[in-house]
């Protein structure tokens, strides 16, 4: 024990000695600001060494080794100094931001997927050299450039990343940060998959449950699935110009809203719906909720016949039937139907949320933390929703930085459900990040909450991370000085 102890207290002169020259050296530099060459003078004399401890009682011993010192952040004097980002394939197309400070710590977000890095690098020049730990100054200085659905993707990016440097800073989970938490795990839902035929897909979903450990699912009961099956839907001519619900001109089935279509489903059609949800449910039988999505761009009137089609399955929720911005179908539909309703994840701010949620007019909100605002706007979101009796469940597709960041919300939010994880079957998703501490980030269907890892409690797996970048842009966290310059006048009144 007297050897071991002795290396110790050898190895820590070292340490000891290196970060002392560390420190000189930036003492040194000229460019060092005078608060920040201040600091670094105390800290480099400040810390206390565990050679000193030799002659101390083993009462001082303890107290002293386990005082929880970090030495290299002072949280009021912490500053921005950069913004970078790299480009993921998850998902197709999802960036992930760091955003740096004068203290060598730096914080992680994430624009959602599917949108524009730029839409965060342009927020850059509004916050360099702003306190992180100041999240809602910041947010209110960059909210106005957030938008709906993939729009916010750039604010809600910054929120994470201040989130989670605040809580790396003052050395406290980002849940603790939102007033605490309520659950130290937090249920997750996922798609069912599909199979080559219902022998094969029954062996998946049994793998989906059984092995890994899903006690909630979601299935899409999409008009494509149906659209080549004669008789079954009315005026699917608008199809042609693009049946992807994602994708096409502006003109095209993609871009037209669902009242707007001309499309219904027929006596047949409905049949051919409620088979595909008859056929899971008899799979995964009525313990396991069955949430349902993407039916297609219909109106308000089929969307009616659908649900009361479906409504013998008792689905744990019917998501997005219309666009989120028609709140008054919305309310016709869960005013006649008994199924819950939900929508949510292309909602930007608690105010865009409030005529759903003040009129009833759905059961659930469902937003996407990377479209919603962030951390503490999607719990916002959530406790009003709660005052008025309404439950939350949270969209969520992206990495593992979004998933974090959503958990730590999710724990610190009372009146939630469950959590979408998209990336269920992608190998290497987990192996993205290492988490603080080494917790398991994913448990038989239920993520585990960091409960003393700072911020968001992971980091990046740099090798797996460069061996998932998207072919359009293989940067790496790459210096962006063309974006440090602000070159405009943002006030939004006169």
């Amino acid at each position: 024990m007297k050897n071991s102890l002795q290396q110790l207290i050898s190895d820590n002169r070292k340490r000891e000695k290196a970060y002392v020259l560390q420190r000189q050296a930036e003492i040194d530099n000229p460019s060092t600001l005078n608060k920040r060459r201040d600091f670094l003078k105390k800290t480099a004399l400040g810390g206390v060494s565990l050679s000193a401890l030799m002659g101390l009682s083993l009462g001082d011993t303890l107290a002293e080794t386990s005082r929880d010192v970090n030495r290299f952040s002072s949280p009021t004097d912490l500053k921005i100094t950069d913004m970078r980002y790299c480009v993921t394939s998850v998902l197709g197309r999802t960036a992930i931001i760091r955003i740096d400070t004068n203290q060598g710590i730096y914080g992680l977000g994430e624009v959602r997927d599917g949108a524009d890095p730029r839409y965060a690098l342009m927020l850059k020049s509004r916050i360099l050299g702003e306190n992180p730990c100041n999240v809602e100054r910041i947010f209110k200085i960059v909210k106005q450039f957030g938008g709906p659905a993939r729009q916010a993707g750039g604010v809600c990016a910054v929120e994470m990343a201040m989130w989670d440097l605040c809580g790396k800073a003052y050395n406290i989970p980002a849940w603790q940060l939102l007033g605490g938490r309520y659950r130290d795990t937090v249920r997750l839902y996922a798609d069912t998959p599909e199979g080559k035929d219902s022998e094969d897909q029954q062996q998946k979903i049994k793998f989906r449950t059984e092995d890994q450990g899903y006690t909630w699912l979601k299935m899409d009961v999409s008009i494509n699935e149906i659209k080549d099956i004669p008789g079954c839907l009315v005026n699917p001519e608008i199809l042609k110009s693009g049946s992807s619900q994602w994708q096409g001109g502006y003109m095209s089935y993609a871009n037209t809203m669902h009242p707007f279509t001309g499309i219904q489903i027929t006596e047949k059609g409905l049949d051919e719906l409620a088979k595909i949800v008859d056929n899971i449910r008899n799979m995964v039988g009525y313990e396991i909720p069955i949430s349902t999505d993407h039916y297609g761009h219909i109106d308000y009137n089929n969307c009616i016949r659908l649900g009361k089609a479906l409504e013998k399955y008792r689905l744990a929720w019917l998501e997005d039937m219309v666009p989120w911005q028609h709140w008054e179908k919305h309310k016709m539909i869960t005013d006649t139907l008994q199924t819950p309703t939900t929508t949510g994840e292309d909602i930007y701010l608690l105010e865009n949320f409030k005529n759903l949620i003040d009129n009833q007019a759905v059961d659930i909100v469902h937003p996407d933390l990377a479209s919603s605002g962030g951390l503490l706007e999607t719990k916002k979101i959530g406790d009003y929703a709660e005052e008025k009796g309404i439950a939350m469940a949270m969209h969520q597709a992206g990495t593992p930085v979004s998933f974090m960041a959503n958990v730590h919300c999710a724990a610190a939010t009372q009146n939630f459900l469950a959590l979408e994880h998209h990336s269920v079957d992608l190998s290497w998703w987990e192996d993205m990040v290492h988490t603080v501490g080494g917790f398991k980030m994913i448990e038989n269907g239920y993520a585990n909450v960091p409960l003393t890892a700072p911020g968001l409690g992971i980091e990046l797996n740099d090798e797996v991370v460069k061996q998932h970048l998207n072919k359009s842009d293989s940067s790496y966290f790459e210096p962006t000085p063309d974006w440090d310059e602000k070159r405009s006048h943002d006030r939004t009144y006169s």
